[in-house]
């Protein structure tokens, strides 16, 4: 009873089962179970933010809570003015938002938290399971099985392809781009030798995660997510910034602008030779697709398909093959229609904002209806926008002062550090951040959504928080430039 007891009070095991159960809602089959689960999680989750707050004070001890707590106030005073048939999931989103500051941001205010085998804990679950299901999606793709089944718009399963894009066993193209996303920065994050000298890595070679980060990167490629396309450039464009000025000599000026020079031409190089990349080999693995379906339905299927083609009867109707392209031609899918109906949104309630439950209700009562109650039309799909229409001009300064004095932190510690961190983690977690807030323009990202993508990005930024309570204390003054010195106080 008591390791029940121990168990439910462990912060740790709350958000490891939280997000590889929020991973788990991702995938179709196993989807309707996962969030059944969720809901008892998250009266778990609401339990140990009142928990937490009792035995560690975490309010008090959270680096930059003024500004949680703020924007917590008026996030809530926004709730209680635009009260409507939509105030309970106001008030659920309030409650997800707690979680996210208290229990995965606020996980540095934990004592002896062990954030790294955590880390570890979660990382083998979703990068052997994303790349098994990319796998599976491939071997199916190759032998012609697919499977659609859908219960009117409510729930659907479209296995392996999606409006013709590779979906593997994800419910849609764009989370099986974002969690592939995710499992090759994991992948490049254990196969650091700090975190690999701290965890008991057996059975994780670096072959065995190269791997899979292959895989993984074939599955980003079919799946032409455009959004995780870009999260994956930007998080390698940052990595990359990171390794050119990663000096503890200092620099002249000559020097950094040569380097900012060189960053930019080697950055548009890779970017360009990525989509080319991209291009060529949706293309090369369509044609690999149309042949060996066409092969396994010679060998399996009725005897009519191989005198068709003795009569040269052998073309595959274009409707049939698969191009990993979009069927929808528009570049910005949709986003466009929605972001202006986001501008009258704002205008409804531009200071203190309508709150996050309140959104697709006014839309569809007193705008164009541009946001309906589905899957497809409930969200902005830009994260800042939905705070700043949830929260109003107030709310999102308050987030945006802490997201940048946070910013501001975690750059010093990258950079002033007497000694490099490119042997740790650390970098991986700052770029995976600093390009998921590029990520965020075009997605449901960054706070007001129960997902996997949300909460990843709050996890993410909870071990960056732990990095940075640990050894801000070894940040000091340095010299830039030589002889101009540059104090903490200034960035």
């Amino acid at each position: 009873m008591s390791a029940i007891k121990n168990m439910l009070n462990d912060s740790s095991m709350f958000r490891i089962i939280y997000i590889i159960d929020l991973f788990f809602c991702m995938v179709s089959f196993l989807q309707i179970p996962a969030y059944i689960l969720l809901v008892f999680l998250f009266i778990w989750g609401l339990r140990l933010v009142y928990l937490n707050q009792k035995r560690y004070n975490t309010f008090f001890k959270l680096r930059f809570g003024i500004w949680v707590g703020a924007f917590l106030v008026f996030s809530l005073l926004s709730v209680l003015i635009n009260v409507s048939v939509t105030l309970l999931f106001s008030v659920l989103m309030f409650l997800h938002v707690m979680i996210c500051f208290f229990l995965f941001y606020g996980m540095h205010t934990e004592p002896d938290l062990d954030f790294k085998e955590e880390l570890f804990v979660i990382g083998r679950v979703i990068i052997v399971c994303t790349t098994l299901f990319s796998l599976i999606g491939f071997v199916c793709l190759l032998f012609g099985f697919s499977f659609s089944w859908s219960f009117y718009d409510i729930y659907w399963i479209r296995f392996p392809i999606y409006e013709n894009r590779f979906t593997g066993l994800f419910f849609n193209p764009n989370l099986q781009g974002f969690v592939s996303v995710v499992t090759i920065v994991l992948c490049h994050m254990l196969s650091k030798n700090s975190l690999r000298g701290e965890v008991k890595a057996r059975g994780f070679g670096r072959v065995f995660l190269y791997s899979c980060m292959v895989v993984n990167l074939f599955a980003l490629i079919l799946c032409d997510s455009n959004a995780s396309f870009v999260l994956a450039l930007g998080y390698a464009v940052v990595y990359l910034a990171y390794i050119f000025f990663d000096t503890r000599d200092g620099l002249s000026p000559s020097k950094v602008f040569i380097k900012i020079i060189t960053l930019l031409l080697i950055s548009a190089v890779f970017i360009g030779s990525s989509m080319i990349f991209r291009t060529v080999f949706k293309a090369g693995f369509a044609a690999v697709t149309a042949k060996t379906n066409a092969l396994v339905d010679v060998l399996f299927q009725e005897e009519e398909i191989i005198h068709d083609i003795a009569d040269g009867d052998n073309t595959q109707k274009n409707d049939e093959a698969v191009t990993f392209e979009h069927e929808n031609t528009n570049l910005d899918s949709g986003r466009f229609r929605l972001w202006r109906e986001s501008l009258d949104l704002f205008k409804i309630s531009p200071i203190i904002g309508i709150a996050n439950g309140n959104i697709v209700f006014y839309s569809e009562e007193y705008l164009d209806g541009s946001l309906k109650f589905s899957y497809h039309n409930n969200d902005l799909h830009n994260g800042y926008l939905t705070i700043i229409v949830s929260t109003g001009v107030i709310g999102a300064l308050l987030f945006g002062t802490f997201g940048f004095r946070f910013a501001k932190h975690a750059a010093q510690h990258l950079f002033l550090r007497r000694k490099t961190v490119r042997t740790e983690i650390y970098p991986c977690l700052f770029s995976f951040l600093a390009a998921y807030l590029v990520y965020a323009l075009f997605e449901k990202a960054l706070l007001y959504d129960i997902s996997f993508m949300v909460m990843w990005f709050w996890l993410m930024m909870g071990y960056t928080s732990c990095y940075v309570a640990k050894y801000e204390h070894l940040i000091e003054t340095q010299y830039l430039f030589h002889q101009k010195r540059i104090r903490r106080t200034m960035l």
